[in-house]
């Protein structure tokens, strides 16, 4: 099965095996032009679009195609076609993610199934040809530009039928109504219904944040008020949300109501997002690379941790500045302000005396506040942490490999190259499921900006916390996966040595994040219910 992706960066795939492609950007521009058109084109037609007059267009052409033929063709079928005339892409047989949802709009959406509509909108992983501009051919732009906003407005049809299926629950129609807005984020009438969804399930703060935006950019525009969002507005604030549809329970964990999302202020104005959810003592956990409330309260990379801990507890999760529902375009990003925000979600909960938990980074940040406020934290559990960041281990294999991620993460976070956040994947959590990696995959393209990624994880290599580590003075725990592929267990082990009286539990897992279905979960589950039950 021959499959070529032109929603997002081009990709040719054999069997779902990634083709190489040749690495003239003019020659696999050609071939995505001629899969688009679904039928032969004019020599002469090519030579303008793609090459200039002075050079030797025929000569271009002939070289481009000698070049694609062996990524497209094979034994049984021959997709490039040409004559002394015309030059085709032959698609029969072949899987074209354009062709097919163009093929799917012409059918109509009221005949597809959610979980077609669901398939179609995955397969939207970026703009058109996003990577594949030829800025000094204006035949050839002013075609994909065409081709990219048509394309866009599929997309918007499918994600306002997906959103108009699943209206009867409001949690499910969520995330489309959350993709619709950032696709056009000036139609005050996608707004509206998100923020009468947020309001739904009920993320009222959120839902006023998202009126505020959408009055701001309507400004910008020089229009006036809407009507649709202030309709929305008033329903947030004082009319009575529907009941969201029941949400089904997990293996061997009661169903959790829901979460609550509010935001607070830092000090320096940053707006920080936070969430609650079950009863109980309460639990805070650190924010981590990289979090969003609610994808992660979902996610089957995070949902079973969060609600069984929201078993028994009060659970309090924000996420962090520069990424998830926090504010983005910060001023500041350093530790002490990550510290900061922490010190902010506290305040506003209005939290006495807590318990802590650090995941990853977050276990740094934990311990900077344990040793800040030990008034307030009454035990600390870390997980998959260390002292020292990448760049201040000061080991040149560690910091050369961190660099090179750098420069990934700034050329392609967020742009939707499979290959690029397949690998990332693949080093946090090696053993998961399918569902699993295309869930962290989704995390990667809408947790944050390549800017913000890069940032947090300059920032992430410089800490250092060994010198305040051995003041901790309360209760602690630490775990550490044993084959962990982003951070050495050695690293949880220095933790525990330098924090008195800390207890160290290595856990039978390759993933950085413990996952449900392996083995490691019982314990990780057992022991953080111990020591938490050992305070009640």
């Amino acid at each position: 099965m021959l499959e070529l992706r032109l929603l997002g960066p081009l990709e040719v795939l054999r069997d779902g095996t990634p083709v190489s492609l040749p690495r003239s950007k003019k020659t696999r521009a050609l071939l995505a032009y001629l899969a688009a058109a679904g039928k032969p084109q004019r020599r002469e037609r090519l030579c303008e679009i793609f090459w200039d007059i002075p050079d030797d267009p025929r000569g271009s052409l002939r070289w481009s195609l000698s070049k694609l033929r062996p990524a497209v063709n094979d034994a049984e079928s021959e997709r490039l076609v040409a004559d002394r005339e015309r030059v085709g892409f032959e698609g029969a047989g072949a899987r074209i993610d354009l062709v097919e949802a163009r093929s799917r709009q012409a059918e109509g959406w009221e005949q597809l199934t959610t979980a077609q509509l669901q398939a179609l909108s995955d397969a939207f992983r970026g703009e058109f040809l996003e990577d594949l501009d030829l800025d000094a051919q204006p035949a050839y732009q002013a075609w994909c530009v065409a081709e990219r906003e048509a394309a866009r407005g599929i997309r918007r049809e499918v994600l306002q039928a997906l959103v108009a299926r699943q209206a009867g629950d409001p949690r499910a129609a969520l995330m489309p109504a959350r993709q619709l807005v950032e696709l056009d984020p000036f139609n005050d009438k996608a707004r509206a219904q998100l923020i009468e969804l947020l309001a739904a399930v009920g993320n009222r703060e959120e839902a006023v944040h998202h009126y505020e935006v959408g009055l701001k950019l309507l400004d910008e525009l020089g229009v006036g008020p809407s009507g649709a969002l202030e309709a929305a507005r008033q329903s947030a604030l004082q009319g009575t949300p529907p009941k969201a549809a029941p949400e089904a329970a997990l293996p061997e964990l009661k169903p959790s109501a829901h979460q609550n999302i509010r935001f607070c202020r830092a000090a320096d104005g940053v707006r920080i997002a936070y969430a609650t959810s079950g009863n109980g003592p309460p639990v805070v956990k650190t924010a981590n690379w990289l979090n969003h409330l609610e994808h992660d309260w979902e996610s089957p990379v995070w949902r079973h941790l969060f609600r069984a801990l929201s078993e028994r507890h009060t659970l309090i999760r924000y996420d962090e500045r520069g990424n998830g529902l926090s504010d983005w375009d910060v001023d500041t990003l350093t530790f002490e302000a990550m510290v900061e925000d922490l010190e902010t979600v506290v305040d506003e909960t209005e939290l006495a005396k807590f318990p802590l938990l650090g995941v990853s980074q977050g276990c740094a940040v934990a311990i900077a506040y344990a040793v800040r406020h030990p008034e307030r934290v009454s035990r600390l559990a870390l997980v998959g942490g260390y002292l020292k960041g990448w760049r201040a281990l000061g080991d040149p294999a560690t910091t050369e490999v961190r660099e090179a991620q750098l420069a990934l993460i700034r050329a392609g976070w967020g742009r939707n190259y499979p290959a690029f956040r397949q690998m990332f994947t693949s080093i946090y959590i090696p053993n998961g499921t399918e569902e699993q990696v295309v869930w962290y995959n989704e995390l990667q393209r809408i947790s944050t900006s390549p800017q913000n990624a890069a940032r947090l994880l300059e920032v992430l290599g410089d800490i250092d916390v060994t010198d305040i580590a051995p003041e901790v003075a309360v209760p602690t725990l630490v775990m550490h996966a044993r084959n962990d592929a982003v951070i050495p267990s050695s690293c949880g082990r220095d933790i525990a040595a330098a924090i008195p009286g800390a207890k160290f539990v290595s856990l039978d897992s390759e993933n950085h994040l413990t996952l449900e279905h392996e083995p490691a979960w019982p314990r990780y589950r057992e022991e953080l219910e111990r020591f938490f039950g050992e305070e009640a």
